[in-house]
């Protein structure tokens, strides 16, 4: 069970069927730095952590702008020199979309990797 794969999926449907919101259970703060990153560069739209006692949920903002997002599995450490060559793996195009990236200094995409020469973790991608 991996709870970004199922919150990528869920957002992948509810684009697909065209929905302007999304409610996804459980949550975490893995994901929640995740969408933070998807939503500084504008794929979603504003989300919000609800504590019910059991877990919590995400209520996530849609904005129509997500074609495909999904997890990277296995999960690949790369340095930074490595991460033009993943960009182009896993994209369509050289411009198109964002590689998702945990390192050291926090969740960021695969360009704010490359500006602070840094490496780490690929997670997801989003185009």
């Amino acid at each position: 069970m991996n709870l970004l794969a199922n919150v990528l999926s869920a957002i992948n449907n509810a684009e697909a069927r065209g929905k302007k919101e999304c409610l996804i259970y459980p949550s975490s703060k893995f994901v929640a730095s995740v969408l933070r990153v998807m939503q500084k560069n504008a794929y979603i739209g504003e989300f919000e952590i609800i504590d019910d006692g059991r877990g919590g949920k995400f209520r996530i903002q849609l904005m129509g702008r997500i074609n495909k997002c999904g997890i990277i599995k296995p999960r690949i450490g790369v340095g930074y020199r490595e991460l033009l060559k993943y960009e182009s793996k896993y994209l369509p195009s050289k411009d198109l979309g964002i590689l998702i990236v945990s390192t050291p200094k926090g969740v960021m995409t695969s360009k704010e990797a490359l500006e602070q020469k840094t490496g780490g973790v690929l997670i997801a991608y989003v185009y």
